[in-house]
């Protein structure tokens, strides 16, 4: 399969799995779960087919591992701004993490911190070179960093996703290094 092809059809299940399922017809269970088999389904019925193997080629290859495939069963990790409970567990966080950002951003964030906006958690970085390909999205990308090791100390919860995205329902100003 083509770069492109492969980057189309990982957008459509970010828009589908993660913020749009309504729109196609698909049902997500209470922790975004839905049949591999009615996705497949519902994107040909709406004019835009993909067989098991491009699903599953995407679904491995993506290098942010986006999407988790299990018992017949298809799901986005995070990111998503539909109600879904991930049913991830609270662990303890390592020391720091890492925020990519845009400089645009940086004035709210110096007021408000980091809020999770339209989305679920606010999404944190185990390194600084993936925190940096999150903010390049945007331009040239700033790296913030978290203190999260004492913001677990002081009661705040973190949780993991599959693909290791670090996830916390907000960063308040005090805990971030601003470069």
């Amino acid at each position: 399969m083509d770069e492109r092809r492969m980057v189309r059809i990982s957008k459509y299940l970010a828009k589908h799995l993660r913020h749009q399922p309504e729109r196609i017809g698909l049902i997500l269970d209470e922790q975004g779960w839905t049949p591999v088999d009615d996705l497949i389904a519902a994107a040909a019925a709406h004019g835009f087919p993909f067989d098991r193997a491009e699903l599953d080629h995407v679904v491995e290859a993506n290098d942010k591992k986006r999407y988790v495939i299990r018992d017949g069963l298809i799901r986005a990790s995070q990111g998503h701004s539909v109600e879904v409970d991930l049913d991830l567990p609270v662990v303890e966080p390592p020391a720091v993490l890492y925020h990519g950002t845009s400089p645009a951003a940086l004035a709210a964030i110096r007021t408000e911190g980091l809020v999770r906006m339209a989305r679920h958690h606010v999404h944190l970085s185990p390194d600084v070179a993936t925190a940096e390909r999150v903010g390049a999205r945007r331009g040239r990308p700033v790296v913030l960093t978290v203190q999260s090791g004492r913001m677990h100390a002081e009661g705040h919860e973190f949780r993991v996703s599959a693909n290791g995205v670090w996830l916390t329902d907000r960063v308040p100003p005090g805990f971030i290094q601003f470069p």
